[in-house]
């Protein structure tokens, strides 16, 4: 009878040692193929980061894009409401077209956007001066409106990589090169809308002179 439990042991414990050496080797597999798809993982999480960045760099292509729309719409409707049109039509009607300016005017500076550029020490201060070197010339336009455009016109030919038409600020290109990428982009813009806004102002003047210049004429023929 001992015997018969002894053999039946012996039986168990060899039926056993398989079973333990399969679930150790499907223990080792498993980890195997956990680790393989750890890495499968990785690498799709690292790609959904990728296509991720890409909309996120298109999205703030978009809001830029936003941002410069606004600018040009706010310049258009500034120009409209100072052009020399609006000086030749009634009273009634020029009142009527500066209300819905205003009112389009409103609507368009409702809409708030802002892509925040991201700067070190260095960008930062080269902004701050860039900015500096601008304002410096804007606040001289009325003393003397030639000299002013002329400068604006070298600052310009410091941004741009197309050859200019005059000689360039050596100072503010370096100061320029300094500063973000977006900044740099940002820079040129402005005095873009400077040199138009100037180009624009220079047609008034000149129209402004012509039509003065034809009247002394007609009143000189009626003398005579």
């Amino acid at each position: 009878m001992a015997q018969a439990r002894i053999s039946a042991k012996a039986s168990e414990g060899a039926q056993q040692q398989p079973q333990q050496q399969q679930q150790s080797g499907g223990q080792l597999r498993g980890r195997f193929y956990r680790s393989t798809s750890m890495a499968d993982r990785s690498s799709r999480l690292l790609e959904n980061l990728d296509q991720l960045e890409l909309r996120v760099e298109a999205f703030r292509d978009a809001a830029s894009a936003m941002e410069q729309e606004k600018e040009i719409l706010l310049e258009m409707i500034h120009n409209i409401q100072n052009s020399q049109d609006m000086r030749h039509i009634s009273e009634g009607e020029r009142e009527e077209l500066n209300l819905t300016a205003n009112r389009l005017m409103g609507r368009t500076l409702t809409v708030e956007v802002s892509v925040e550029t991201i700067r070190n020490a260095q960008q930062q201060e080269s902004l701050l001066h860039a900015t500096k070197m601008i304002d410096e010339i804007v606040n001289k336009l009325l003393d003397d409106l030639e000299d002013a455009k002329m400068r604006l016109m070298s600052l310009y030919g410091a941004c741009t990589s197309d050859v200019p038409a005059g000689p360039i600020d050596q100072k503010f290109q370096s100061v320029v090169i300094g500063c973000a990428i977006e900044d740099q982009k940002k820079i040129k813009r402005r005095l873009e809308t400077l040199l138009r806004n100037l180009e624009n102002s220079e047609k008034s003047i000149t129209l402004l002179e012509h039509q003065k210049s034809s009247v002394r004429q007609s009143c000189n023929s009626k003398q005579d």
